[in-house]
């Protein structure tokens, strides 16, 4: 290796599917996971191809910790007691008072209190309540990608709905990780 390598240099360290030590460039990782799975559901799966089209604004709307509600297409970010800090609908945030209305100060519905997680996912952390399995939790830095490109369908959707909540796309979604991760990919070249 030519140039020093620094591990306190790196924002994140991780071991590809190989088990090679490398360094990822957020940015571009995210925009390359972003246009694969943007591209497979326009071209496989029929969406409207203006998800393929990005600007650095949309950007903003990701952030760790955001579960996505699998029947109404809600993004919420939760507190550790399983309430709602905020919430959109796809990327169309909600307003204090329609967000008051909503949720109040109870728990989110598909959380449970009394129970905690036994495994990994779908918890934020071990601080947050279980979920039911209507919901999805993107809580690192390869999901958020994912997050911005369902709220991207969920707003697609929505309009081509003229506001109807058929969300039905979360199938499309598991078919995109299918094909970008099938191992047959990662062999040869």
């Amino acid at each position: 290796m030519a140039q020093h390598f620094s591990l306190a240099a790196c924002d994140v360290v991780g071991f590809d599917l190989d088990h090679t030590l490398c360094r990822y460039n957020l940015p571009e990782s995210s925009r390359l996971i972003y246009n694969s799975f943007a591209q497979f559901l326009v071209k496989e799966k029929g969406y409207d191809e203006g998800l393929l089209t990005l600007t650095p604004e949309d950007w903003d709307f990701c952030c760790k910790g955001l579960a996505l509600d699998l029947e109404d297409g809600t993004f919420i970010k939760l507190a550790a007691d399983g309430t709602v800090l905020r919430a959109s609908h796809g990327t169309k945030m909600m307003t204090p008072e329609a967000l008051a209305e909503a949720y109040g100060k109870k728990e989110w519905r598909h959380c449970v209190s009394d129970k905690r997680c036994t495994s990994d996912k779908p918890c934020v952390s071990d601080n947050i309540p279980c979920c039911s399995g209507k919901c999805y939790f993107y809580d690192n830095y390869f999901d958020l990608p994912g997050a911005l490109l369902c709220a991207r369908v969920v707003d697609s959707l929505t309009k081509q709905n003229r506001g109807q909540k058929t969300f039905d796309f979360w199938k499309d979604v598991v078919a995109g990780i299918q094909h970008n991760f099938k191992m047959s990919a990662f062999k040869g070249e």
